[in-house]
């Protein structure tokens, strides 16, 4: 495809695909974004990286402003995570340097089953967890809060929420993810935090992570391509504001479900093309 306008549409759509998902979901909408970009926009597996990571920051800073407005953001809780991810997303990016694309591309095929199959599963154990929890049997997190639900931060609480965003910004590094399908979950189970505030949080994360993972691919000298990073951004927050607006009026599990099932179909695409192609 070689004619500007229809590249600089596709971008667009490209991003809005990504940016409707992570309005949907807050969290592993931006799985796609690689694969959108190596296949769909042909940039090169590295460059893909360094792009998603910008856009995918961006987007999810718009979300997290409109979340805040409506104070669905916990900062304290969200900085922690987010200050151990800026230290683990330089790490991933080094790694993703050294290995081929083909390898990298394969790495990330095998992370969207991960994500597919952890989402698909989640949806079936909502109505159990709920119930189980609402009985007083179990406390769902692993940290906890004061009478005002405010998170009390106990050194083994802190050290959890450190070792998780860590992981986090490693992920987000090596594969250009924003890490909102470890983040929502992780601040749900262990902080107590609500889904919506998990949500609201996970973007603010997501944002600042990514900062540091483009600083990280930059500095290596390694190349994004900022026209279609912006085309891209364009294209994520309208999908952003509009996945938001459309959640309100879907099933939650019955989107996680359709989101797993469409992760799977492109994780196989990733891996026949590299294998077989």
């Amino acid at each position: 495809m070689s004619d500007p306008s229809s590249i600089l549409m596709l971008a667009i759509a490209c991003g809005g695909i990504v940016g409707l998902s992570l309005g949907l979901t807050g969290g592993g909408g931006a799985i796609f974004a690689v694969p959108l970009l190596v296949y769909g926009l042909r940039v090169p597996a590295a460059q893909a990286v360094g792009i998603s990571l910008a856009a995918v920051g961006a987007t999810s800073f718009a979300g997290f402003l409109h979340r805040w407005r409506l104070g669905e953001v916990e900062l304290q809780t969200g900085l922690i995570f987010a200050m151990a991810g800026m230290l683990g997303a330089p790490i991933g990016s080094w790694i993703s340097g050294q290995l081929p694309a083909s390898v990298l591309l394969l790495a990330f095929a095998g992370l969207m089953l991960y994500v597919a199959v952890r989402m698909w599963r989640g949806t079936t154990r909502q109505k159990t967890d709920a119930a189980t929890c609402s009985n007083g049997d179990v406390s769902p997190a692993t940290c906890q809060r004061d009478a005002a639900g405010r998170l009390v931060l106990t050194s083994r609480c802190g050290l959890l929420l450190v070792c998780v965003g860590l992981a986090t910004g490693v992920l987000s590094g090596l594969f250009g993810v924003g890490g909102g399908f470890v983040i929502v979950p992780a601040l749900v189970l262990f902080s107590g935090m609500s889904l919506h505030h998990a949500v609201g949080t996970s973007l603010m994360v997501i944002a600042l992570v990514s900062v540091s993972g483009v600083t990280a691919h930059l500095t290596a000298g390694r190349e994004i391509d900022p026209t279609m990073t912006l085309l891209f951004i364009v294209g994520g927050v309208a999908g952003l504001f509009a996945g938001q607006q459309l959640g309100k009026r879907l099933s939650g599990p019955m989107l996680a479900r359709v989101f797993a099932v469409a992760i799977v179909a492109v994780a196989v695409y990733v891996i026949l093309r590299n294998v077989y192609f």
